[in-house]
């Protein structure tokens, strides 16, 4: 997909970032663990290779969980308003909320991921490709 510059915030404009990176992904993710941190069907995020991050404002601000029994699994978000954040993990790759961003990044989601763990009252059977796991890297 290429290098992308991309900008964003939290609800309550407390903390701020703004990172570029080559783009290794776009996903809808419907496992259980993207439904809870997004509080909705599916978490929208946007996979990375980070070049850099800059928090322009706030990050003392920032806030993580690491859930203990995952591998690589934690979330990032704003300590006064909730609204998840973008997380780095070792070797450089991020992973963006796309809620989290100030305008449009120029790209589309390419697939629905974790299929097998959709809710039933979540939203699906859109022209996107959808996975049962993480698919393997083309």
């Amino acid at each position: 997909m290429g290098d992308i510059a991309l900008s964003g915030s939290c609800l309550c404009g407390s903390v701020a970032y703004e990172l570029q990176g080559d783009v290794r992904r776009f996903y809808h993710c419907h496992c259980e663990r993207c439904r809870k941190t997004s509080g909705g069907g599916h978490a929208s995020n946007i996979i990375l290779r980070l070049k850099s991050i800059t928090w322009t404002t706030g990050e003392d601000l920032t806030r993580s969980y690491k859930l203990p029994e995952a591998e690589r699994f934690t979330s990032v978000f704003c300590s006064v308003c909730g609204s998840p954040l973008p997380r780095v993990y070792d070797g450089g790759i991020a992973v963006v909320p796309a809620g989290s961003l100030d305008h449009e990044p120029g790209i589309s989601p390419q697939a629905r991921i974790f299929g097998g763990s959709r809710a039933e009252w979540s939203c699906s059977d859109d022209a996107l490709p959808c996975h049962d796991t993480y698919p393997e890297r083309s």
